[in-house]
């Protein structure tokens, strides 16, 4: 990933929060569904709604800090949303299958 986020104050921090958003993209893009019947939501806790494990999550993330002098940014979410279709572009690179919507868990079993 590469984040400029303006003058990097505390950038281990900075860091760790990219790390953490590629985590939670993860979960985003293959397994982020919401389900509904009846007009209600059929999911009510992480019992029922499948999040990134260790066995999918990225095992390195390497975090590229733009140097800039510009006031200092936001890093709070900027790194979830390229994931998905970096993650889908890596696939067709690799497999030369489109992904064309999310998630993308069940189209990769096929």
């Amino acid at each position: 990933m590469a984040v400029d986020c303006g003058f990097a104050v505390f950038p281990d921090r900075i860091r760790s929060q990219m790390e953490g958003a590629a985590v939670m993209a993860s979960s985003s893009a293959l397994y982020g569904e919401i389900t509904f019947s009846e007009g209600r939501v059929q999911q009510s806790n992480f019992n029922d709604f499948q999040v990134a494990r260790m066995n999918v999550a990225p095992r390195e993330t390497h975090v590229h800090i733009v140097d800039s002098n510009e006031p200092s940014g936001g890093v709070g979410e900027p790194g979830v949303p390229p994931f998905a279709p970096a993650l889908c572009n890596a696939i067709f690179a690799a497999t030369g299958k489109r992904i064309r919507r999310l998630p993308i868990g069940s189209q990769l079993k096929s």
